[in-house]
């Protein structure tokens, strides 16, 4: 059964006479432990249709380019196998989202829809929901806690939230059975542009920027986002909350690129976790704050903030420190290109700057060191801003998601509190390299990255 907090009925048109029940995948892209896909088999079974499942391909989506694109194609020949299993029919138009959408609602009895929190995102569905005419369910898939049932405002900090997630998380941390369909839709002919299992042929038809190259380490897709769960589980849980902050043992999950494009429900990965007896309670909850809390106070904090990706999105305390500390004198100043570049005087920051440009990822606590010197190195914290939100979205694949705009606020002063003042920061979080060395074999990671 679904929770009742994960489905929202997005207008108050009637269920319509119609040849199908579309599922309109956006992102959720992913066959299994899929809410909302879940729900539309159910409902399709219930008014006896057959369900298709369709998704719009945009060349325009904001600050993507080919390392996203062929990643998250990747994923969705995953997802036309795993539909084409259950008998339904998967579709992938040439379009917008919102627009692929509703060129297919017209013969529809019902429009599902998974939900997305950035302002694009939400912008799609309500355009479909006003406009498709028949009724429009959004089911909430991506997160453990739905979204408003965490919290109805903005949350200060993960002390904040943790005990609200806390409370609820057994409520919504359940397995999810995959009903049979009643009626196959692989005959109905659907007008489909692109075949999800030609991934050369479909890029070749995206008009994107291609000065990034793929990502040489991950592959998209549900089946590679499982098998690194399962090395994961295997190797890294136990011993997780003492090794985790360590850049030198790579020691995280490295699931987030498979968590930004949806090929991996938060909800199963929490429930193998839990699963784990060989792993101590503060190894699992290490790893459950990262997964569920942080994460979902990153969405929390794009869905209730207009400004999210704007340096005006800062709490008043960091916005005012940093001003009063604008002139202070910085002792490098790097331009953008100079970043994009690894060329500082850093080793430890070129060294992660080269992992995020090759690879798409770089170990998180390397990302705080990472946003904290850009914030040193610009004449102004809102150039930082800027440039360490650019850095971000054009190479990490999860990059361009709430914990993206959530991360990078977080490095000046989002979710965070007061510290000492110094030069530059103000009361702003500081870190440096001192530090780096003092906690971990950075030789290790400087072999690993250079």
């Amino acid at each position: 059964m679904i929770h009742p907090a994960r489905i929202c009925c997005l207008n108050d048109d009637p269920v319509c006479e119609g040849p199908y029940v579309l599922y309109w995948m956006q992102t959720s892209q992913r066959a299994e432990h899929n809410h909302a896909l879940e729900y539309a088999v159910a409902e399709a079974n219930r008014l006896d249709r057959p369900l298709v499942v369709a998704f719009g391909l945009t060349d325009g989506y904001p600050e993507a380019n080919q390392r996203h694109y062929v990643f998250m194609l990747q994923g969705l020949r995953d997802v036309n196998a795993a539909l084409r299993h259950r008998g339904i029919r998967f579709v992938v138009q040439l379009a917008s989202p919102d627009t692929a959408a509703l060129n297919l609602t017209r013969n529809a009895s019902l429009v599902v829809c998974d939900r997305g929190y950035l302002r694009h995102q939400k912008q799609w569905r309500q355009r479909v929901a006003e406009h498709a005419h028949r009724r429009v369910v959004q089911v909430e898939t991506d997160v453990v806690v739905p979204v408003e049932a965490a919290s109805d405002k903005h949350e200060f900090s993960a002390r904040t939230i943790r005990p609200r997630i806390h409370r609820l998380w057994d409520d919504f941390l359940h397995g999810l059975r995959a009903f049979p369909l009643k009626r196959t839709s692989l005959s109905l002919n659907v007008p489909s542009d692109i075949d999800p299992d030609d991934i050369d042929g479909s890029l070749a038809r995206l008009d994107i920027d291609r000065t990034v190259a793929p990502s040489p380490r991950f592959v998209g897709g549900t089946t590679h986002a499982r098998r690194i769960l399962r090395q994961f589980l295997r190797e890294n849980l136990r011993g997780y909350a003492d090794r985790h902050d360590d850049p030198a043992l790579a020691a995280s999950s490295t699931l987030s690129p498979y968590l930004h494009f949806g090929q991996i429900s938060p909800v199963e990965i929490a429930l193998e976790v839990l699963r784990r007896p060989r792993a101590t309670a503060a190894d699992r909850d290490a790893y459950l704050e990262q997964l569920i809390v942080r994460r979902e106070l990153s969405i929390n904090h794009v869905h209730y903030t207009a400004a999210y990706d704007s340096y005006d999105c800062l709490p008043l305390w960091a916005r005012l420190t940093l001003r009063q500390h604008r002139r202070d004198k910085r002792p490098y100043l790097y331009t953008r290109d100079q970043l994009d570049a690894a060329a500082t005087h850093d080793p430890f920051w070129n060294a992660a700057q080269r992992e995020m440009v090759r690879t798409g990822f770089m170990h998180g606590y390397m990302r705080m060191y990472w946003g904290k010197k850009i914030l040193e190195w610009k004449r102004t914290p809102q150039a930082a801003f800027a440039d360490a939100l650019y850095l971000n979205n054009r190479y990490f694949l999860c990059g361009r998601d709430p914990n993206a705009y959530g991360n990078v606020a977080w490095l000046f002063g989002l979710h965070d509190r007061p510290f000492s003042p110094r030069p530059v920061f103000g009361t702003v979080r500081y870190m440096n390299a001192a530090g780096l060395q003092r906690k971990f074999d950075m030789s290790g990671y400087l072999r690993s990255n250079t």
